[in-house]
């Protein structure tokens, strides 16, 4: 369905939500005067502590799991591929980067926010002495440089949908990092992941508010981008991740310990439709035609149904032995 050309109907309602989109963004992002830079947060060389601190953070990494260190390394590496985020968003329907309208910045301030969830987490691994950095770069380059396919083309109601998903995995996986880091005795680490996570529950705030906003403008077109996007499945935006040498299976291998360690799995899919779908009424939408209506029946029932498929999965056990991993 990407592939059909867009209506004019969809310029004409991004248009419209675009007129207030500046204000609703005050709302999910925070001014940069105050809000947190990496420096802030992890010790600099000029600092008299410094190498106090640096044997600190590394005597504490040495406490994670193999598993929890590939989780951090391929998090971080999804954050790292920003530039390729950007690009796609700001190449949608009614974004105008020319003449610099309302969505335009609004997608460079929530990028310019993204940003230093790289930043911060690129800088631990650097420090935590665990992690091959050139491999790690090498996959950010790979992963920029290969780019990535949602499935939503350029049309704004598909890839709004992705956005709400993806914001909220995200923000589940920082969040089961930052605490089982906290577990481990790694307070450091375990604020980091927490701050990044607190941003991306923001963000995907406001993409759902952009989303129920379309719904109240033209809710069949709606109702029939999620649809499609959830038929497809919402795909992670690491999906093309590899390593260094062109390795394959590498998301596969990482989705992997990231299922043993419960930091996402496929329940947690099901549970961020659960929330979407109710966050947005699906079930109380007016306004709906026939095709519509059938879109929201399938949406309804697509939850239990992929629970039941969940259910039967099994845990994977075999452990990939990465290049990013040094011990």
């Amino acid at each position: 369905m990407t592939n059909q050309p867009i209506g004019p109907e969809r310029s004409e309602v991004m248009n419209f939500i675009g007129r207030d989109v500046e204000a609703i963004a005050q709302e999910y992002l925070k001014p940069i005067e105050t809000n947190w830079q990496a420096s802030e947060l992890l010790p600099l060389t000029s600092d008299s502590t410094f190498v106090a601190d640096l044997k600190s953070i590394q005597e504490e990494a040495l406490n994670h799991s193999y598993d929890l260190m590939v989780v951090l390394v391929a998090d971080t590496i999804t954050e790292e591929a920003l530039p390729t985020y950007e690009s796609w968003l700001s190449n949608l329907v009614g974004v105008d980067q020319q003449n610099n309208n309302g969505w335009m910045k609004w997608m460079r301030s929530w990028a310019a926010e993204e940003n230093r969830h790289g930043d911060v987490l690129n800088r631990y691994l650097y420090l935590c002495g665990r992690v091959n950095m050139r491999e790690f770069e090498a996959s950010t380059q790979y992963l920029i440089a290969d780019g990535f396919n949602n499935m939503a083309g350029n049309d704004p109601y598909r890839n709004f949908v992705y956005t709400s998903f993806q914001e909220l995995a995200t923000n589940i996986s920082h969040r089961r990092v930052a605490t089982l880091a906290k577990k481990d005795g790694n307070n450091l680490l375990s604020k980091l992941c927490g701050l990044v996570a607190a941003d991306e529950a923001r963000h995907a705030r406001a993409y759902q508010n952009f989303v129920t906003r379309i719904f109240e403008l033209d809710p069949n077109e709606m109702m029939l981008a999620f649809e499609d996007m959830m038929r497809k499945k919402i795909v992670m935006p690491a999906q093309c991740m590899r390593e260094l040498g062109g390795k394959l299976n590498t998301f596969s291998n990482f989705s992997d310990a990231a299922t043993r360690l419960g930091v996402y799995t496929s329940m947690d899919y099901i549970d961020i439709l659960r929330e979407v779908i109710g966050n947005w009424q699906i079930e109380n939408i007016n306004g709906l035609k026939e095709n519509g209506e059938k879109a929201r029946d399938y949406l309804l029932a697509l939850p239990d149904r992929l629970t039941r498929i969940a259910e039967r999965a099994a845990t994977p056990k075999v452990e990939h032995k990465f290049g990013w991993i040094l011990a």
